[in-house]
């Protein structure tokens, strides 16, 4: 007799669901495979760029027009002639007397287009939560690697850096290399941000004390960090500013423990950002189309907005939005 597996999840703090809304929950599942896009007026009266007036030729298709064909791009996760073809047939659909960027303009302005920072309106300060995740680039896969033994040097992948706020919204986002670590990035997430931070939550890959110096300048300076201490940390004596409530933390956690640590400290909101990471790959899959670095950071930067107009118009993921 074989003893089954005990599970990881505690039992005592696994959540039950049920659901007692059926038909909304019903009408929600169908909704998914309703697929809507159109065009905004806006988008159609940009689509063809005014003459720059200097000398050679004028570019075909504006900014604008190449978003939206990366957009689409990104949202069903075409190639660059078949993403050229579907916006073809779309625009023909709608009677439009326009023509989509062909497959080497897209390839071409994919690494200089400009995208629209992650920006939203705020009344004051903001609580930041971030997190990191890996995207692939190159390779054939685990199960091809194992099944024929293939090598795993070709095997790429590239990191993903966002913070969200407390609603979950991604207001900035940073693509690096595999080998830079969570806490070198934090100032390239927090330099697109206008406010002050009002509390900072993250996992313990940023328990370094220049992430404190820098959330304090950033921030105001009361700003409460909520970073777990790695498990071998010890007190570095009376201090004064943000790194104090490192040791604040440690005493509170030999005194009720770590899981009790996370609930009264508020560390059970990185779940937002985990829920951030599971909803792009869910919904842009979870490997990087572009081959230059640039571009690929214009990918991940279209599919973050992706994320967060969806979640303004709270559609189902298989609607896409080109404005």
């Amino acid at each position: 007799m074989v003893a089954a597996k005990s599970s990881r999840v505690n039992r005592q703090y696994k959540r039950k669901y049920r659901i007692r809304n059926w038909r909304e929950y019903e009408r929600g599942l169908r909704s998914r495979g309703d697929v809507t896009i159109w065009l905004s007026e806006d988008a159609i009266a940009a689509w063809v760029p005014p003459k720059n007036g200097l000398r050679g030729g004028q570019r075909r298709y504006s900014n604008l027009a190449v978003r939206t064909a990366l957009t689409l791009r990104v949202v069903f996760s075409l190639p660059l002639r078949q993403t050229e073809g579907f916006l073809d047939s779309l625009l023909r659909l709608m009677g439009l007397n326009l023509k989509a960027p062909d497959h080497t303009t897209l390839s071409r302005r994919n690494q200089i287009v400009a995208v629209p920072p992650l920006t939203r309106s705020y009344d004051g300060p903001i609580d930041l939560i971030v997190d990191s995740t890996g995207l692939k680039i190159l390779g054939c896969g685990e199960w091809n690697a194992h099944k024929h033994k293939a090598s795993k040097k070709r095997r790429a992948w590239r990191k993903l850096h966002i913070g969200v706020d407390a609603e979950g919204f991604i207001v900035a986002a940073e693509l690096t290399a595999s080998s830079r670590d969570d806490a070198s990035t934090l100032p390239d997430l927090l330099a697109p941000l206008e406010v002050p931070i009002r509390c900072f939550t993250a996992d313990g890959a940023y328990d370094h004390r220049s992430v404190y110096d820098q959330l304090s300048a950033a921030g105001t300076e009361s700003v409460v960090i909520v970073i777990p201490p790695r498990r071998s940390a010890v007190s570095a004596g009376p201090t004064d500013g943000p790194w104090a409530q490192r040791d604040t933390a440690l005493e509170r956690i030999r005194q009720v423990g770590r899981r009790e640590w996370q609930k009264e400290s508020g560390y059970r909101q990185q779940g937002r950002v985990e829920n951030s990471f599971f909803r792009y790959k869910s919904v842009l899959g979870g490997r990087l189309k572009a081959r230059h670095g640039k571009a690929q950071r214009r990918e991940v930067a279209i599919g973050c907005h992706i994320l967060n107009r969806m979640a303004e118009l709270g559609r189902p993921k298989s609607c896409a939005v080109v404005s």
